[in-house]
């Protein structure tokens, strides 16, 4: 195998590589963007911590949640911490 072999056969796997590592994580990486970018107060939501609350306020890079159902534990938390949003019923 000549130098033209090793050169074919190591772009091959540096493609590899990007459609195995990266294209992956960025592929994540905006669809939680968008989920952020979509998240607004009365939405219920699932954290990182696997908690089921509704949002109840927000600000750019925090919301209150709001858990249970005596409406007394409001927990402030980073958007990012939520996992799933699922949109209240109109």
């Amino acid at each position: 195998m000549g130098t033209a072999g090793w050169i074919i056969y190591l772009v091959f796997i540096v493609g590899l590589m990007y459609f195995i590592a990266i294209r992956p994580s960025q592929k994540e990486k905006k669809k939680q963007a968008e989920l952020m970018a979509n998240v607004a107060v009365g939405d219920s939501v699932l954290t990182s911590s696997g908690f089921y609350g509704v949002i109840i306020d927000m600000t750019d890079d925090t919301v209150i949640v709001e858990f249970g159902s005596n409406k007394n534990c409001r927990i402030p938390m980073r958007k990012d911490a939520i996992v799933q949003v699922e949109k209240p019923e109109a």
